[in-house]
């Protein structure tokens, strides 16, 4: 029973060390890969494969893109004062794994892209990202975002979270499109 035991706590503090190691992102560069890869597959915006996603490729560079600025927004009018921590098993299980399963979640009315979805805009936001990505290096540590789910993550969370979200939706673009 004491092996038992014993094993169980090792597991314990396995996953709290994963946790607290993979909780933040501070590398001020950490989107670039996946904004060049955004750029990338704006030219393959009209692919679609129901099997993957009911949505084409267009739609997910849009929600990221949305997702990236709307968050930025919100943490730039964050008043850092306010923030306080706010324990939540899903984004601990989000952040620890790296991984959002498929499905899970139901997006934002504010980070839904439109019916009609022009190139132009994604570019557009895609500039928009790459200086809020930027300016997301100057916040206060404790400037937040309200997540609907996680509760109020941190600047360093929020990238984190912003990290996660993004490798999540170029994913399902790659399958959708079969790389």
């Amino acid at each position: 029973m004491k092996k038992v035991g014993l094993g169980l706590l090792i597991i314990v503090l396995v996953f709290i060390g994963a946790y607290l190691f993979n909780n933040r992102e501070s590398n001020p560069d950490f989107l670039d890969d996946e904004l060049a890869e955004i750029e990338n597959y704006i030219s393959k915006r009209d692919s679609k494969n129901t099997a993957v996603s009911q949505a084409d490729v267009a739609w997910h560079l849009d929600h990221m893109l949305k997702t990236i600025n709307r968050i930025s927004e919100a943490v730039e009018k964050s008043n850092p004062e306010e923030y306080v921590y706010g324990f939540s098993i899903q984004q601990v299980v989000v952040h620890t794994s790296g991984m959002i399963p498929r499905g899970a979640a139901q997006s934002p009315q504010n980070v839904r892209p439109p019916q009609v979805i022009v190139t132009d805009s994604i570019y557009i936001q895609l500039q928009e990202a790459k200086q809020n990505i930027t300016q997301l290096n100057s916040f206060d540590k404790n400037a937040y975002f309200d997540h609907p789910v996680f509760n109020k993550l941190d600047r360093d969370q929020t990238r984190r979270f912003l990290a996660i979200h993004t490798k999540h939706h170029l994913k399902i673009i790659k399958d959708i499109l079969g790389e």
